[in-house]
């Protein structure tokens, strides 16, 4: 029977298939420009550098798509609902922020299964944070 060589695709995770860290700090610094200048989102972020919650986001999305634990390790559990409930997340923010992640996304140029893959969770995720009706 012959053996997949190690390091091949099917044994990488989704973080290794698309570039590592380099690839999820790319989207993610593409995605806080679009912050910086969004009079809905900009005031979200208390801290007058985005630098924190930039290095936040890279860390988190490192980690959850098979990357290095440092989110977790600095962080403890991620507790999305939790950290985002000081702040109101309505349609609009919903969509201001998909808005921002689309461009970062499309920035990439991943292979379409990556792609939709990341686009899916993405989307889920932005639905999940949404605290306060319209």
């Amino acid at each position: 029977m012959n053996k997949i060589p190690r390091g091949t695709l099917q044994e990488q995770t989704f973080y290794e298939q698309v570039g590592g860290e380099e690839t999820f700090r790319r989207l993610v610094h593409r995605f806080y420009q679009g912050v910086a200048e969004d009079p809905l989102l900009r005031p979200m972020y208390p801290e007058e550098d985005l630098g924190p919650a930039e290095e936040r986001l890279a860390l988190f999305l490192m980690q959850y798509w098979g990357g290095p634990r440092t989110y977790s390790d600095g962080r403890g559990h991620p507790r999305l609902r939790m950290r985002h409930a000081p702040f109101t997340v309505d349609r609009a923010a919903h969509d201001a922020w998909l808005k921002h992640m689309r461009d970062a996304v499309d920035s990439l140029g991943l292979a379409e299964e990556h792609e939709t893959q990341l686009w899916n969770y993405l989307t889920y995720a932005a639905a999940s944070m949404i605290n306060t009706a319209d």
